[in-house]
């Protein structure tokens, strides 16, 4: 993809799913991910669960960082129901704001910050939200805060963004290489986020299929 291809796109919904039956695990057991708790209290830890095949590019990501750095692991799995919810809730936002846009307008725009519920990598357990942290466990400037929107940051929270400093730029063209070169794939708009397996990414990549759908934890 050279251009931007939204979740909202048909391109994406129109992706096959082959699943293929890796279990969501726990990324706080035996992982050399820092992980962020700023969800723990979510009911029984969904946000802490990937797929395993998502969990062991990320730990090939870590070991290719340069020293001193650590991924920051701050949300995975996300229930669908809990999916809905958010994409519901920003929708209503944009609603309110721009009274005059279309319900394609909505779908469209809300998908650039919150991926429509029927093809949410996240509720596949194929996606993640991480950031970049030094061996102390600090938080590093990659520009904007984790899960800014577009409003929010002027476009900022665009992986490619200009308007964001060297040092940021640099940041995160670490945690793009790392992640990249482990087979992740990014979702443009938003530089926190990356996935594996599930239809975007195998749009990007050129995958006759995902491997992994919708899911519910246990």
């Amino acid at each position: 993809m050279t251009e931007i291809v939204l979740m909202s796109d048909p391109q994406v919904a129109a992706v096959p799913v082959e699943e293929c039956g890796e279990p969501l695990v726990d990324v706080r057991r035996g992982t050399p991910l820092l992980v962020d708790e700023r969800k723990g209290q979510d009911a029984g830890s969904a946000f802490a669960h990937l797929r395993s095949g998502v969990l062991d590019r990320l730990c090939t990501a870590q070991q290719a960082l340069p020293p001193g750095l650590r991924l920051l692991f701050v949300e995975g799995y996300r229930p669908p129901a809990l999916q809905r919810q958010y994409f519901d809730e920003y929708s209503g936002e944009l609603r309110a704001e721009h009274p005059d846009w279309t319900a394609a307008q909505l779908h469209s725009a809300a998908s650039r910050y919150v991926s429509p519920p029927d093809i949410a990598p996240h509720s596949a357990g194929a996606a993640v939200d991480l950031t970049l942290a030094d061996d102390t466990g600090r938080e590093l400037d990659l520009g904007t805060r984790m899960n800014a929107t577009p409003e929010e940051s002027a476009g900022a929270c665009y992986t490619e963004a200009d308007n964001i400093t060297t040092e940021a730029r640099a940041h995160r063209d670490i945690l793009s290489t790392a992640l990249a070169t482990a087979g992740l794939v990014n979702y443009p708009t938003e530089w926190w986020h990356w996935s594996y397996g599930d239809r975007y990414w195998a749009l990007a990549t050129g995958a006759p299929a995902a491997r992994y759908g919708a899911k519910e934890l246990g």
